[in-house]
């Protein structure tokens, strides 16, 4: 099937009463015929669910839904984006390991990296997400993972991700990959050899800001890592937030899409504009790494980033001359949503470090949405004016 109806169709046996519709599993636990049922499921001799917090079908559905569009042999499903990155971390590594990431990542990953896993001897050497020449020199014989997102967050660089696999393999590393903002709809990292994916589905999956979750890619093998150290620790995604993500990716294909194309409509008429001093779309042939994304990518995403003159201060009167636009924390909504990165996503980083990875005091992220094209320019262009 393709994928568009692959999403529509991929759900668990129906049960006696014919639905439609997948039901909710609203259960904390399951029941056996037998002793020796419960004792072959506990022991994951036989398969079956036990306990919620370990699986449910709801969580089920929707993790085979994202294997099956990621190409990926196994899935397990978070609370959140979050909780998917930390359990990868947590289940993989041991005292004295080291990850090597670059530097344009999420704050809150960040934040796991420097403050969180550094109590547990566990070290991060970051290099530049453009200088892929310096990687190997920044390789110990302790670095067991090489972690990237791409795009990156909130920059929108682009990383090659057949030229990092190389050199994952090259040493023998656990090459990870972050997709939320590209989605599998627009780029499928395991195509190119990452051996495990990871997604907020707060983002584009659900698409619409309403739960949240998480969800790891791979192998049966690295996920049943995962899933062990998971299992014990507790990051379990409710049944009601997998059943309206897994009821979400119905429509995923349709709103990347529409994503894609207000996104890059957006981008080019920034370009343009008197007030603007520079535009960020991965789908522009003015984006550094244009030629790359192409290869990679078959849609640029629905994330634009652009530096207004003025700096911090006439980025923060921007945002709040927005009439539709909404500020807010989130990204990957039906609604276009701006926000100002230095004083909010990565404001626990240093100046010199947000200026490294592009982050100026007057870029604004823009997660371009679903409205009409031309009611999000006129909001913008107002507020720009």
């Amino acid at each position: 099937m393709k994928k568009e109806t692959q999403l529509i169709r991929t759900q668990i046996p129906r049960s006696e009463n014919r639905e439609h519709s997948v039901p909710l599993y609203l259960t904390s636990s399951y029941t056996f015929e037998d002793a020796d049922q419960m004792a072959a499921c506990f022991n994951e001799e036989q398969e079956g669910y036990v306990y919620s917090r370990y699986s449910n079908p709801n969580v089920t559905e929707f993790g085979q839904k994202v294997a099956d569009l990621e190409g990926a042999e196994a899935s397990w499903v978070t609370a959140s984006g979050m909780a998917a990155i930390f359990s990868t971390f947590g289940a993989l590594l041991e005292m004295g390991d080291e990850i090597l990431s670059v530097q344009s990542i999420f704050g809150s990953t960040h934040r796991l990296f420097t403050e969180i896993l550094p109590k547990w001897g566990i070290k991060t050497t970051y290099v530049a997400f453009d200088q892929l020449e310096t990687w190997e020199a920044a390789i110990t014989p302790q670095c067991k993972i090489l972690y990237l997102e791409t795009p990156t967050n909130p920059g929108v660089d682009i990383i090659d991700l057949a030229a990092a696999n190389a050199i994952a393999k090259k040493h023998n590393l656990i090459f990870i990959v972050d997709n939320c903002f590209a989605t599998p709809v627009n780029q499928r990292p395991a195509d190119f050899g990452a051996d495990l994916v990871i997604h907020s589905a707060t983002k584009y999956f659900d698409g619409q800001g309403r739960v949240m979750g998480g969800v790891i890619l791979g192998s049966h093998e690295l996920i049943h890592e995962i899933q062990g150290f998971a299992r014990h620790t507790g990051p379990a995604i409710s049944p009601f937030n997998a059943w309206v993500l897994s009821k979400s990716l119905e429509t995923l294909v349709i709103r990347i899409e529409r994503h894609n194309s207000n996104a890059l409509e957006i981008a080019k008429r920034l370009e343009k504009h008197i007030h603007v001093k520079s535009v960020k779309y991965p789908f522009l042939k003015s984006h550094p790494q244009y030629d790359i994304a192409k290869r990679q990518m078959s849609g640029g995403g629905g994330v634009v980033t652009f530096e207004i003159e003025g700096g911090l201060d006439q980025g923060k009167t921007f945002l709040n001359q927005l009439e539709i636009l909404s500020l807010t924390a989130n990204l990957g909504d039906t609604r276009s949503i701006a926000t100002h990165p230095a004083s909010t996503t990565h404001s626990k980083l240093t100046n010199e470090d947000r200026l490294k990875v592009g982050i100026t005091p007057g870029l604004i992220r823009i997660s371009v949405g679903l409205e009409n094209v031309e009611d999000i320019w006129e909001d913008i262009t107002q507020a720009l004016d």
